[in-house]
């Protein structure tokens, strides 16, 4: 299953493991990745609920904003490697 996940998301991750430079992982800084990324999905269901009740079209940008950056926080946590994280966290 991670493999499936892996080359879906692909373009996201082999940009994030590029790299020969050092880098400092923290194993807690996944487990908050994917928790951030867990809020910034419910953030795009809230806004999308939000969007139906006031049928504005302006209410589209934050639902793709959230949603985009959710999709990458949980991926990158639970697919990525150590340099992914240490990326996203920019701990050189």
């Amino acid at each position: 299953m991670k493999s499936v996940l892996r080359k879906l998301f692909s373009p996201i991750l082999n940009h994030l493991e590029s790299g020969d430079d050092e880098f400092r992982y923290v194993k807690s800084h996944r487990t908050i990745l994917i928790a951030v990324g867990g809020l910034f999905l419910v953030l795009s269901c809230i806004s999308t609920v939000a969007a139906i009740f006031t049928a504005q079209i302006g209410a589209l940008i934050p639902i793709f904003v959230f949603f985009a950056a959710g999709v990458t926080c949980v991926v990158v946590g639970i697919c990525g490697n150590e340099r992914a994280v240490a990326t996203i966290w920019r701990s050189k």
